[in-house]
């Protein structure tokens, strides 16, 4: 059997840290010696793909998956045609964690960050699946609490946890 590979979102209102949140767990996890992919989650449509250059042409004559690769990187452009992170997880092989940047409303594990200055609410503090909170307010929950600096706590956590 295959074990799938966890994915935990980093869910929280726009401007919350949710970025800045992940730039510091990555390496945190990374240190630790785990292979991590993320995902970023956006309601806009975006385009990686531009007018007119050969990737581009290739899709217009009919390609259903356009991989544009150089000796560092590679880059895939292929219609999604599913909202679900278990849509996305096959592009994850070789992962021990994928952090996902959103996905309020997915089904999946959740630590919701929230910051005292924004002066918004927390989003998902009735949802079964959030495991954690990162807050630098007084928020009492069921679930572990965690500051915004206390990274290496979070990184345990998520460590015992999942990995």
């Amino acid at each position: 059997m295959i074990k799938k590979t966890p994915i935990i979102c980093i869910a929280g209102k726009s401007e919350s840290g949710k970025t800045t949140l992940i730039e510091k767990l990555i390496p945190e996890l990374k240190k630790r010696g785990y292979r991590i992919g993320s995902i970023k989650h956006t309601c806009q449509a975006f385009d990686i793909d531009k007018k007119g250059k050969d990737s581009w042409r290739h899709r217009k004559a009919g390609a259903d998956i356009v991989l544009i690769a150089s000796t560092d990187k590679i880059a895939m452009i292929k219609d999604n045609d599913c909202e679900s992170l278990d849509c996305l997880e096959k592009y994850f092989n070789g992962v021990d964690l994928v952090i996902a940047e959103g996905y309020n409303k997915e089904n999946k594990p959740k630590i919701e960050i929230v910051r005292a200055a924004t002066g918004k609410e927390p989003i998902c503090l009735d949802d079964s699946k959030l495991i954690a909170l990162v807050t630098d307010s007084d928020i009492v929950h069921k679930v572990p609490g965690f500051g915004l600096e206390e990274i290496d706590k979070l990184a345990d956590f998520i460590e015992r946890k999942y990995l």
